[in-house]
């Protein structure tokens, strides 16, 4: 039995796998995107309906005016590295939510949530299109696909787990049932999810210059992120995601790699 599941886990590994157009990379897909997408917009329908949205502010005008050229940035990438049509099935949406949570998220094909409580963080339009392109980054990047499919497969190894310890005592089954379930949060699920976001951070800075906006202010934002959080956050390796001074160093490093993206679009100048 035990050898059947890890049979059927590397089938899985082979046979079900995408690209992901930014690294070129094969990424997991155990859920199609054609499952994925649709459970998404219900989802998102359903939580504007018990939501209260914001409309017909300058605030919620900036967010979907932000959104738009985040999305044109991406299909122009996309499009100018033999990604054609890849956006064909997304359906954008900019909402912006009242509600004073830190915090802004984009859904599997396009749906976006900013909550008012991170306005006075982005402190502005640029800082906005920062926040906006990490999250459309995500989307693009299929990483809500990949997270689904990760979990699928350390449910399938628990259950192998737990079958090669059931000739064990209930005492050591305990043992071993409790060592897979923080070896694989800690050493593999963490960091799984740690990589999404650095890997968000940079596709994100790289799609703000496309659109025009100064990449350099993405590590203020996390400055002002972090001071925002007085300290406050678990060590990096039991988190999901990098620290603030992972991100503020890696952004600052990145910037002038993403004003030459921007540049090959003709893009010089910035917000």
């Amino acid at each position: 039995m035990k050898n059947i599941c890890i049979a059927a886990i590397a089938l899985c590994l082979v046979s079900s796998c995408a690209t992901n157009p930014f690294t070129g990379k094969k990424t997991l897909a155990l859920v199609p995107n054609s499952q994925i997408l649709p459970m998404a917009f219900q989802q998102y329908d359903q939580f504007l309906g018990a939501n209260k949205v914001v409309t017909g502010t300058k605030d919620a005008e900036m967010i979907k005016t932000v959104g738009q050229k985040i999305s044109k940035a991406s299909e122009r990438w996309l499009n100018a590295n033999g990604y054609q049509g890849y956006l064909k099935d997304y359906k954008w949406e900019y909402k912006l939510v009242d509600d004073k949570t830190v915090n802004a998220w984009c859904m599997p094909g396009g749906k976006i949530v900013f909550y008012t409580g991170i306005l006075p963080i982005a402190a502005g339009e640029t800082g906005v299109a920062a926040i906006m392109g990490h999250e459309v980054a995500h989307a693009l990047a299929n990483h809500g696909q990949q997270r689904m499919s990760a979990g699928q497969i350390q449910q399938v190894a628990g259950a192998a787990t737990a079958v090669a310890a059931s000739g064990q005592s209930q005492g050591t089954q305990q043992i071993i049932g409790t060592a897979f379930g923080l070896g694989s949060q800690l050493g593999v699920m963490l960091p799984f999810s740690r990589s999404h976001e650095t890997e968000a951070d940079r596709i994100g800075l790289q799609l703000m210059a496309i659109a025009g906006y100064n990449p350099d202010q993405a590590a203020e934002l996390w400055k002002r992120m972090k001071a925002n959080s007085g300290g406050k956050a678990p060590a990096e390796f039991m988190s999901t995601h990098p620290s603030n001074d992972t991100r503020i160093k890696n952004l600052t490093a990145w910037a002038p790699g993403a004003r030459a993206e921007a540049k090959k679009y003709g893009v010089t100048r910035f917000k």
